[in-house]
């Protein structure tokens, strides 16, 4: 990305993601930077950071979006993203399964 906002290195979460951005009169896809980190020294909250390539977007500005979360916050946000990956783990499992189940044929009646 071009003029980032945030710094990406080795610690960050998520370097690339597919992300998108929604306006009353706009929708942009891009890769983003998704990152949740906390201060080194005597953190206060957790931080959930975004930033969408901004060389892939044409109706915002450079800039990258933060939620300061606190512990429990950030616990429940963890608890409900380990619950919405087990749906869609679970949906993913069942549409592999159904495509590698054999197809009912006329002679199988």
């Amino acid at each position: 990305m071009a003029d980032r906002v945030l710094k990406v290195n080795a610690y960050t979460t998520l370097d690339l993601v597919d992300a998108t951005a929604e306006g009353h009169d706009f929708e942009e896809s891009a890769y983003a930077t998704l990152n949740a980190t906390a201060a080194r020294n005597d953190p206060d909250s957790v931080a959930l950071q975004l930033e969408l390539d901004n060389t892939e977007l044409d109706a915002l500005p450079t800039h990258a979006d933060k939620v300061d979360l606190s512990p429990e916050q950030a616990r429940t946000l963890a608890a409900d993203l380990k619950k919405h990956a087990e749906r869609v783990e679970q949906a993913q499992n069942r549409t592999d399964a159904d495509e590698t189940e054999p197809r009912a044929t006329a002679d199988d009646d």
